[in-house]
This record gives C-alpha cells, structure tokens and sequence, in this order.
C-alpha cells in the first residue's frame, strides 16, 4: 500500500512561504474523517513540519437555493465530524460567513503553515478557491478526495460521454483505486481551542428557504453511510442491474445523499463492493459504471463547461436541433408553480415531484422522466433547464451536484447524449414517455406508493 498520498490526487493552487503555525485543511465537500484524501494529505504535511493541524468549515448564510432540508443534513453530520476529529487531536472550527473573508481571516490570525482544500468543479467553489488564492501568501493545495481517479488526471478536456472517459478511468484504476491508510491520532496539539459552535440558534441565523422541511427517514453522517453501505452490499447488490431501474422495487444503494454531502468516499463504496462475496461479478460491474464512470463523467462535465447549467453547455448539434422548434405549439404548458406543486395531467409524472417534494429524493429513472417533461411542458429550453434546476436543488438531499447539474443537461440537451428521431418541442432530443415506463414497472403502483 502507498504510504502517502499519491502525488497525483493533489495540485498546488499557490506556491509560497507558509508561517509558523498549523496546517489549515478547510474542508468544503468531503466532509468526513474517514478515508479522506484531502485530510490524510493536510496531516501528512502537518507531521512533516511537525506542527500542528486544524480542520475548517465555512457555512455560508445561503448557498445554490439550499433549504433547511439540506442544511440540516449537513449541520448535524458536522457536529458528529466535530467530535470524531476530537478523538484524533484534530480541533474543527465552524467559521460563518464568505469564504473569501473568513477563511483569510483565520489563516491569517493562525499564521498558518499550509492551506489545503478538497476539489469541487462547481463555479461557486473555484470562484472561492480563486478569490482565496489570489490574496494569501502561504502555499494552497487542491486534493481531488472525491474522485477515485482525479479529474484533471481522467481526462484534460470535455469527454462526449461515458463511452470516451470509460476507457481513461478503466485505465488509471490499478492505480488509484487503493485502500486508505487510517487518520492518526495527531500528536502536535494547537493551543486555541474552538468555541461550542452547534447550537440550537445556528440554523435559525441563515437566509434560508425553512417552508422545505428536512427529512426523517434518512440520518446524516458518517456512522450512517456506512450502515447504509452494508444493508446494500448485503440485501441489494446481487440484485442491483435487474432491480435499479424499477422505482416500485427498494433496489437502488441510497448512498446519493452521503455521497453528495461527502460523508462517505466513493472509493471506500467501491473497495467494499469489490470485497462483496454474494453479489455476482456482473452485479459489481453495473454498480461500478455508475458510481465510478457516470459520478466522473459528470465531475468531468461541470469542470471543463462553465455552462454546465445553461443551454450554453449544450452540445452543438443539441442546440442546433432545439432552435427550430421553439416555436412548436406545446399541448401542455404550466408554470413553475403548477410543476411545484404536482398538479399537471400526469399522475406518473406528479408522483416522481411529489416523492421529491415530500422525501428529498427522486429514483434516478423518474429523474431522467422527470426532466425530459418540463422540457416539453416550458415555453423554452432555458425555462426548462431554470425550472428543473430549481426543482431539483430546492428539494433533493443531493442537489447541487455535478450529477444533478449534468443529468438534467442530459435530458433537456443531450449532453453526453446523441441525435434520436425528429419530433416536435424535442427536436432529435432522446424523447420518454408514460408508455415507454409502463413497458418497463408497474407505473400504477408506483404512482399509489408515493400517494401512500
């Protein structure tokens, strides 16, 4: 096994001359203690100099739409984070405000030895890193913890699909696709200490949307993940190619939220399906194209197109085929309201809004039906994108992603896609329909299930 990070996973955003105190890892989207590239990286450094390390947080007032439902997820995983990196000599504080402010702010008052950070291809997040890099003068670190294979490494430019990255991915895995060495007990203590920071007041200080209240089937953090992960590995994967697609059947893993959050590695969920001794190998193969390939395809869209959420980010053949049809007469047409509040003419589609509206999550089938709909039932394909968009990050656990962004790119402009038939609204746009989900479940009973 590797003893230390592979040079590979992490790049210097800032060369420079770090100060006496702490390595600082702020943490953003990987946000656990266990099998963390980006923190196994920061003690390294830390026990290299010697000095002691630090983990940071900055929860800003608002972010992408995000509700109480998102934001609760994430407070209550930070507060069991908080004390697991207790346990390991590792004080985590909880900065509030701008990244761009507070960050600086503490590296600063710190007198900090090394930043280090965890890779997020979203324009929000570079812009920080930028903003943060440009006014510090100790050295920056980007740890790609979330990716198995690094995305800058996978590939350098945009893939066309999953059929040109697979290959590169498939390649690099020998490679990266090692187990993690554990987080040591840290033996350089930090003399500032943090203050109690998860208290009942803190939610109640954002500016967030609180009419979207957070979910109860489903606890956050790392304990949870890896429960989540085991109940899968156990009851799920022998059956996952043959049960995924159904939304009547419990057959997915339910990892997307923890993987989103970062709470669990995509990489541990790969070691552990591998290790598997029930699943078939062509039940590993399915699982891994999706949490592997499809997961990097995506970070590869939204890191090499700054458009990947406008019809900008289309492929040009897409926005070729969509522009004469912008005037095609829709047989149905609601508003943004209307699609909220699930009450359009299709009970199919009502109930995939309503199991989103009422649990944070949405079968990826349905997701893929979901949006390709608002595209036909929205006057343009940039209201289309808007609305689904907006749907999306407002009510799933795991919006905000580079899997949501890219997924509805997919059906409403056929990035990663190809040109089907011709048709009205769609163009050669890839075009779902109820008939074509009732050939594949039983659409009546997933339509009383989420009634129930």
């Amino acid at each position: 096994m590797r003893r230390g990070t592979h040079p590979g996973r992490f790049r210097f955003l800032k060369e420079g001359t770090g100060g006496a105190g702490p390595v600082v890892y702020w943490m953003s989207r990987d946000q656990r203690s266990r099998d963390n590239w980006a923190l196994l990286y920061a003690q390294e450094e830390a026990l290299r100099r010697e000095r002691p390390l630090v983990v940071i947080f900055c929860l800003v007032p608002s972010f992408l739409g995000a509700t109480i439902r998102q934001y609760g997820f994430m407070l209550k995983a930070l507060e069991e984070l908080s004390g697991a990196l207790e346990k390991k000599h590792i004080p985590f504080f909880l900065l509030r405000g701008e990244p761009a402010e507070e960050v600086i702010r503490f590296v600063e008052e710190n007198g900090a030895a090394l930043l280090v950070t965890d890779f997020d291809p979203l324009r929000i997040k570079i812009g920080w890193r930028n903003a943060i890099s440009s006014r510090i003068s100790i050295p920056f670190v980007e740890v790609d913890a979330h990716n198995i294979v690094p995305c800058w490494l996978a590939s350098p430019k945009q893939e066309f699909g999953a059929y040109t990255i697979r290959p590169k991915i498939h390649r690099a895995l020998d490679e990266f696709l090692d187990d993690f060495p554990p987080l040591k007990k840290h033996p350089v203590s930090y003399k500032r200490r943090p203050r109690t920071i998860f208290r009942p007041g803190l939610l109640s200080s954002l500016r967030i949307n609180r009419y979207v209240p957070e979910v109860k089937w489903l606890v956050p953090g790392e304990k949870a993940a890896h429960q989540v992960l085991r109940v899968f590995l156990k009851t799920k994967l022998s059956s996952y190619s043959t049960r995924r697609n159904d939304p009547t059947q419990d057959g997915t893993s339910f990892l997307s939220p923890y993987l989103h959050f970062g709470h669990i590695a995509a990489q541990r969920v790969a070691l552990e399906a591998l290790k598997a001794r029930r699943a078939p190998q062509a039940e590993k193969e399915a699982f891994l194209e999706e949490l592997i390939v499809r997961r990097e395809l995506s970070d590869n869209f939204c890191f090499y197109n700054r458009h990947y959420d406008t019809v900008k980010g289309f492929p040009d053949w897409a926005k070729k085929t969509l522009a004469p049809h912008r005037r095609d007469r829709r047989k149905y047409m609601y508003s943004l309201k209307t699609l909220e509040a699930a009450q359009t003419h299709d009970e199919l589609w009502n109930a995939a809004q309503t199991q989103m509206v009422a649990t944070g999550r949405m079968h990826g089938y349905m997701r893929m039906y979901w949006a390709k709909k608002i595209l036909e039932w929205t006057p343009t394909p940039e209201a289309a994108m808007k609305s689904a968009i907006y749907l999306n990050d407002t009510y799933e656990l795991d919006g905000r992603d580079p899997n949501g962004y890219t997924g509805i790119a997919w059906s409403i402009g056929g990035v990663h896609d190809r040109a089907w038939g011709e048709r009205p609204v769609f163009g050669k746009i890839r075009y779902m329909s109820s008939n074509g989900c009732k050939a594949k479940f039983d659409i009546e009973r997933y339509v009383n299930q989420q009634k129930g």
